[in-house]
């Protein structure tokens, strides 16, 4: 398992404190998967968030790569944040491993410290902002809109 002090420097962790990282690394689990293995299948029930700590994987929703993901980039939100089936796949690149946070966990999190778990939180909510920026602004550079 990563330090608090590395994993401040990403996004997920960002404004937390090392105390405050060092006391939900116990609701963390590692995971490790081989290059080509389906992390999650769309339309699974999932209920973690991946935190990528190396490799790449691949977001992909019927059959079609939407976006790839490396070192410091979290996946699995969706399903957590709204309780529904994977809305993509996730397919490793590479070899990978993550962290992952289960619903169970946050659920803890948020019972011992709501502070911590409001970070996290928020953190979460920036991140599906910066992404559906970014699938807007590809949206809208490649389809032409008729009205």
């Amino acid at each position: 398992m990563l330090s608090p002090s590395v994993l401040q420097k990403y996004a997920l962790f960002g404004g937390l404190m090392e105390d405050q990282i060092q006391a939900i690394l116990p609701f963390m689990s590692e995971e490790k998967f081989e290059a080509e293995d389906f992390i999650i299948v769309e339309g699974s029930p999932s209920d973690k968030i991946y935190f990528i700590i190396e490799g790449q994987i691949a977001v992909i929703k019927k059959e079609v790569y939407l976006a790839r993901f490396s070192e410091g980039e979290a996946f699995g939100e969706m399903e957590v944040l709204d309780v529904m089936p994977a809305a993509a796949s996730i397919k490793a690149m590479t070899p990978v491993t993550v962290i992952t946070i289960s619903n169970k966990s946050l659920n803890e999190i948020y019972k011992n410290d709501i502070r911590t778990f409001s970070l996290i939180l928020m953190n979460l909510a920036r991140e599906l902002s910066r992404r559906l920026r970014k699938m807007d602004e590809k949206y809208a550079s490649s389809t032409p809109i008729f009205y």
